[in-house]
């Protein structure tokens, strides 16, 4: 079978490398200017200086206070206030589980000409929160921006092939340097040329191939083909041989990192991708490569099995969503060392060394074989960039019946 290689392959290398993977502050609502003395229609301004047009500004004085006429003409008309400060936009929602919304926009000034700037929506959410309406001369609030939503597409970053006819569901070639390399393009049946779909790279393990990991029907890419059911585009990509024990992910002088960036720049200009939901899995040697991918900054979540960091990782302070999966009596690529794979984007990610479980778990439709497992969480990590540790009883194998659990990852973002 093509896992034993990927024994070979630790037994060759003998390491694990660490991956070093408003309002304004207003013045007070003007005072009111006296009330006429005399006359029988010198009103007293409503909030601004005695003046009939006085608009309280954020920071504007008031209007000084009209003096009566004597046949009961309004005084002085007060000194408008500067214009207020536009209340700001909310904040960009951070994404939760099914993504956070937009934050509302912020209230206008009171007085102020113009309401606070549109919220945007929140990762995964599909609708941008609108701007606070402008302050009446009255000095009256404007309202409030209303939150982005909580699912779609909203906050996509479309690419320039949006628009255009896609390529076919095949196997094809690009050159890279002065090296040709291959992946298998699976396109979803229903493709629309005008949505930004999501694109999900599956590496295959040492040894194996593009075809292993594109295989046919919906078992394909990892199980993700029936999972993502037409809402992704996936892609198998073919290593280079490694060893003389079958192709893989050597990531030798960043190659397989320049050959994702190739392909990245190609679909981008060819198919609706949303530049922003860029995802890896893959197993063995390809839970190394999509460790590597998580430290290049080039996907927005990963989720490697039985990975570590073989294929290299790029120092930064880039953050990743991640999900990982490793049997804890794997004997080719020990779970010590994906532990400290997974303990750089812990770091990377801001998060604490405090985990809780997750419910519902994956382990939950595993059999007994594989008991004890356990789902973890890390606790205090960057806004929309979960960690999330799968220890399950068993040898060097990809994460069984995962695929559902990996699309629920993905799909959140």
């Amino acid at each position: 079978m093509k896992l034993q290689r990927c024994s070979s392959v630790v037994a060759l290398m003998g390491f694990a490398f660490v991956v070093s993977c408003v309002g304004s502050e207003s013045t007070p609502t003007g005072t009111g200017g006296g009330s006429g003395s005399a006359g029988t229609t010198g009103g007293a301004g409503t909030t601004g200086g005695g003046g009939t047009t006085g608009t309280a500004g954020t920071t504007g004085a008031a209007g000084t206070t009209g003096n009566a006429g004597t046949t009961g003409t309004a005084g002085t008309t007060g000194i408008a206030g500067t214009t207020g400060s536009a209340g700001r936009g909310g904040t960009t929602g951070a994404a939760g589980s099914i993504g956070g919304g937009g934050g509302s926009g912020g209230a206008a000034a009171r007085g102020g000409s113009g309401g606070g700037a549109a919220g945007r929506g929140g990762a995964g959410g599909n609708t941008a929160g609108r701007g606070g309406g402008g302050g009446d001369a009255a000095g009256t609030t404007g309202a409030a921006g209303s939150g982005g939503g909580a699912t779609g597409t909203g906050g996509a970053t479309p690419s320039s092939g949006c628009g255009k006819t896609p390529p076919a569901s095949m196997r094809y070639s690009i050159t890279v340097g002065t090296m040709t390399r291959e992946y298998i393009l699976s396109v979803p049946s229903n493709y629309n040329p005008n949505t930004p779909y999501r694109l999900i790279f599956g590496w295959h393990p040492w040894g194996g191939s593009a075809m292993q990991v594109a295989g046919t029907g919906n078992s394909g890419y990892y199980g993700l083909k029936g999972a993502s059911n037409n809402q992704a585009i996936l892609v198998s990509p073919e290593g280079l041989d490694f060893g003389g024990n079958g192709l893989g992910w050597g990531n030798t002088n960043g190659q397989d990192i320049a050959f994702l960036r190739a392909m990245l720049d190609r679909f981008k200009s060819e198919m609706c991708i949303d530049e922003g939901r860029i995802f890896s899995t893959g197993f063995s040697f390809g839970g190394m490569m999509s460790n590597a991918v998580a430290c290049s900054g080039l996907a927005r979540a990963v989720a490697p099995m039985a990975g570590n960091a073989t294929s290299g990782c790029v120092s930064g302070t880039t953050r990743v969503a991640y999900m990982g999966f490793h049997g804890d009596d794997d004997t080719v690529v020990s779970i010590a060392s994906g532990r400290t794979s997974r303990n750089t984007i812990v770091t990377r990610n801001g998060c604490t060394q405090t985990t809780v479980p997750v419910t519902p778990s994956w382990c939950d439709g595993l059999g007994s074989s594989n008991m004890p497992c356990s789902c973890v969480s890390y606790e205090g990590c960057a806004a929309g960039y979960p960690v999330i540790w799968c220890e399950f009883n068993g040898p060097h194998t990809p994460a069984l019946n995962s695929a559902a659990t990996i699309w629920t990852f993905f799909s959140q973002f």
